[in-house]
């Protein structure tokens, strides 16, 4: 039998499956989850799948604006992403994409993500792509370049909707507590 996804916004969220989710983050990413990764993934739109065990996937996008060439965009931010140890590679990631792709189709202008080594290989086969350009973000002295996501920086286009073109302008995120992307 295959698990039902649900989807919701933070908010329509208990604190038991909140708790839940955040167990799930940490074991997935062995304790280098921290409390700022965590609140990255609020406020936006949770896609997870529970089974017999709890919750075996999970992913949410949050709304971040980015700004390009001169224009401000309404991105949705993929954060927090996994699946429990025993159950990956058995296209729950998949199913969980899927969901938040349908978020970010209906109501942003393209999709990002910071994607881990591991988590890679999702994205580029769902359609993502790396973005070959530089990375900087508004920060608390001014502009910051970030060298180090510009190998792990992916976008996918909304539906309908063109990517914004990796020429010598950089994508410049909006800032954040804890890593920026």
């Amino acid at each position: 039998m295959t698990e039902p996804l649900r989807t919701a916004h933070t908010f329509a969220l208990t604190s038991t499956t909140l708790d839940a989710i955040r167990a799930l983050l940490d074991a997935a990413f062995e304790g280098d989850f921290s409390d700022e990764d965590w609140d990255h993934g609020l406020g936006g739109v949770h896609a997870w799948i529970e089974d017999e065990d709890g919750i075996a996937a999970h992913g949410s996008v949050i709304m971040r604006r980015v700004v390009h060439s001169g224009r401000s965009y309404r991105v949705g931010y993929v954060e927090a992403v996994a699946v429990r140890a025993d159950r990956r590679r058995q296209g729950l990631g998949g199913r969980v994409m899927a969901a938040l792709e349908e978020v970010i189709d209906g109501a942003y202008a393209f999709g990002a993500l910071s994607a881990s080594d591991e988590g890679a290989e999702l994205y580029r086969a769902r359609g993502w792509q790396l973005w070959n350009g530089r990375i900087e973000a508004y920060g608390p002295e001014g502009v910051a370049h970030l060298p180090d996501e510009e190998d792990s920086t992916y976008l996918r286009p909304a539906a309908g909707r063109p990517l914004p073109a990796a020429d010598a302008t950089a994508l410049l995120f909006d800032w954040r507590d804890g890593d920026v992307l």
